[in-house]
């Protein structure tokens, strides 16, 4: 019995546990294209991508370039930037494209043996690592060579790996671009090779590095100062690689927020640049397109990235929060129905992760609002859904939806109330809280039979040895 009994409790304590921790509270997040009007004052969250480049602050940095971009990877949001959209030549930040094909598609110990068409047709004044037609190398050392001294042989050998040759690999290229969302991209080279042919826009150039800080090991190959490539079957001496970039080689242009990225340069763009910096959890990519000199592109993300910290803040949108301001509006609508056959018989919120803005803003303070103003509800109608917009509406003025509230609105005498309470987070917690109780004493009276049965097994074993004690 006293088995039986444990194996009960086990079995309990397994779906209890289930049952406490199977349960999900997290938001839904969503984007809404129908809220998308340039013509008002509101931003939506698709108009938030680049709304900030309508504000020039007089204190913002200046950028010597032909284009460049400031991004926000949490909000997904511009901060400042010029000629987004212009497709120029990337130069050798086309290598980013090649070293994450290389990420997603081979395995890092993997073995190359190269070939005679993986650096015959490179131009011999271009950055090479020097590997030779029979020599064994790794996928390993060949994205470090591409990232610290921007190989073009490292790239090709890259390339034919994955895709047989570097044809093949230029469509899969294009290819992932588009996955990516880039919408002006066209690569003809592998490496980028000063083909005017082979163009992207910095917009474009910031999706694929975004992609490319996924790897950690991008993050890890592209901020080391120095990698020791081993011997190979054909070369005898190990290969030393020191860092190019100027975040991680020079005391002048250290950059300790600095977290991956690769420079370029051609005589028709000038020099180009795509870097990503982390502080505090916050990681912004910059982007620059025909700089006018090899150092200055240095200073000017440096100032970029300062200023992306400093002058603008991204803040997390909590659904909490809303909670008081949704239970309101719904007691509100509720009432507005209350002498009609009408009701809300479902509502939901949904919302945006992040939002960027200006930190003179946020530090004036901002106001939750649900916008209930082009809801009509006809109390002709027997079932009707809405779709309403949640904002955030700073004190000077500026509006951004965050997110969206769905209503539904039939006849009341449609309407089966499973749960005629209203949802709150109080709600939640107090079930938990009842849930928990119920579990505890469900325990505790398990565990009063258990001791009960335990009892009353040592009482017939101690009649049964007085009875043996008596026969003797």
């Amino acid at each position: 019995m006293i088995r039986r009994m444990k194996k009960l409790l086990s079995g309990i304590a397994l779906v209890l546990t289930f049952i406490i921790f199977s349960g999900s509270f997290g938001p839904v997040l969503a984007v809404n294209d129908e809220f998308d009007d340039p013509e008002d004052d509101v931003v939506s969250q698709n108009e938030a991508y680049d709304d900030l480049l309508n504000e020039t602050p007089a204190d913002a940095p200046q950028v010597t370039g032909t284009a460049y971009l400031l991004f926000d990877a949490q909000s997904g949001q511009v901060l400042m930037g010029r000629n987004l959209d212009q497709p120029l030549e990337p130069a050798g930040v086309t290598k980013l494209m090649t070293v994450l094909l290389a990420l997603e598609n081979l395995e890092l110990d993997d073995t190359i043996t190269v070939t005679a068409d993986m650096y015959i047709t490179i131009p011999e004044d271009f950055v090479t690592l020097g590997i030779t037609e029979g020599e064994e190398v790794t996928v390993h050392d060949m994205i470090y060579a591409a990232l610290l001294q921007s190989a073009n042989d490292a790239c090709m050998a890259l390339a034919i790996k994955t895709s047989g040759s570097e044809t093949a690999f230029i469509s899969k290229m294009n290819t992932r671009a588009r996955e990516l969302g880039c919408t002006a991209t066209n690569f003809t080279t592998c490496y980028g090779n000063g083909d005017i042919a082979n163009t992207c826009t910095v917009k474009d150039m910031c999706l694929i590095l975004q992609e490319c800080l996924n790897y950690e090991v991008f993050t890890e190959y592209s901020t080391t100062f120095q990698h020791t490539m081993p011997p190979t079957n054909l070369y005898g001496e190990t290969r030393i690689m020191s860092n190019s970039n100027r975040f991680i080689s020079t005391q002048e242009y250290s950059y300790a927020n600095y977290v991956g990225g690769i420079t370029g340069y051609s005589e028709t763009v000038g020099f180009t640049m795509a870097s990503a910096a982390r502080k505090n959890g916050r990681t912004l990519i910059g982007v620059i397109f025909g700089a006018t000199g090899s150092e200055s592109r240095y200073s000017d993300m440096i100032d970029l990235f300062e200023y992306g910290y400093s002058g603008f803040s991204t803040i997390a949108i909590e659904p909490g929060e809303f909670t008081p301001l949704y239970n309101d509006t719904i007691s509100y609508i509720d009432g507005l129905l209350l002498k009609t056959d009408l009701g809300v018989i479902d509502s939901s919120m949904e919302f945006s992760s992040y939002l960027s803005t200006t930190s003179y803003r946020v530090a004036l303070g901002s106001t939750n609002v649900i916008d209930l103003s082009e809801v009509v509800i006809d109390t002709t109608q027997d079932d009707q859904e809405f779709n309403i917009p949640i904002c955030k509406t700073y004190s000077d003025g500026k509006t951004y939806i965050v997110g969206n509230l769905r209503l539904h609105i039939a006849v009341k005498d449609k309407v089966i109330e499973v749960n005629p309470e209203k949802h709150t987070v109080w709600a939640d917690i107090r079930n938990v809280l009842l849930t928990i109780i119920g579990i505890t004493t469900l325990i505790i009276i398990l565990m009063a039979l258990l001791l009960y049965y335990r009892k009353q097994a040592r009482k017939r074993n101690e009649e049964e040895y007085r009875n043996r004690s008596t026969l003797l």
